[in-house]
């Protein structure tokens, strides 16, 4: 399916099932969060991460594959600034940018995940074993992140995906998981970093 997407580009990146807040305070996105409240539900944006360059002031370089997020609540500030909470839908690939007039737009190809594979099962289960021993670990060296004993989705594809979105990786790393195409190779990709991820949180600690 392809369509037109206003986009907001981060210098991190958003998988489907993540919740991400936003304070938005530009002029530009001022006017994408005003364009957004006036939509019907679901009002969407696309998220991207900034390849070079920065959140404010233009000429950035984005990456070509994002997450349609979807906007859960939002509340306009008296000095004209957005205080906005929204939630991962699914993935894009961007076939053209527009121009930035008067924010960041594009013409884009939604992509969708393929049919959960029972096959994959032992995978997920592997994955979740490693990222809840990443979350351990960076718990016990005080780092803010998700608790371990959080509790996943029923559903595996999107139990996959939230195990992307909580094990605490690099934007470079998560934008690979991001862009990979099946759950098969993403698990296993999400194994290895997260292993890798394992190895020098627990060498932190012993050093401590």
């Amino acid at each position: 399916m392809t369509g037109y997407l206003p986009v907001f580009p981060l210098g991190n990146v958003v998988v489907p099932t993540q919740v991400v807040p936003i304070h938005v305070f530009e002029p530009r996105y001022r006017h994408l969060m005003q364009d957004l409240a006036s939509m019907g539900q679901p009002a969407e944006m696309g998220v991207v991460l900034i390849e070079r360059g920065s959140e404010v002031g233009g000429g950035d370089q984005r990456v070509g594959v994002g997450t349609v997020v979807r906007l859960v609540e939002a509340e306009e500030l008296p000095d004209g600034r957005w205080l906005a909470v929204f939630a991962g839908s699914h993935r894009f690939r961007v076939t053209s940018w527009l121009p930035d007039d008067p924010y960041p737009q594009a013409s884009v190809q939604e992509l969708a995940d393929p049919d959960w594979d029972p096959a994959d099962d032992h995978a997920l289960a592997q994955a979740e074993e490693a990222v809840r021993e990443v979350l351990r670990l960076a718990t016990n060296l005080g780092e803010p992140v998700m608790r371990p004993g959080f509790r996943l989705a029923g559903e595996p594809a999107r139990a996959a995906w939230e195990l992307c979105s909580v094990v605490p990786l690099g934007p470079l790393d998560r934008q690979r998981l991001l862009e990979v195409d099946d759950h098969a190779r993403r698990l296993a990709m999400l194994l290895d970093l997260a292993r890798d991820l394992s190895q020098v949180l627990a060498f932190r600690l012993d050093g401590r």
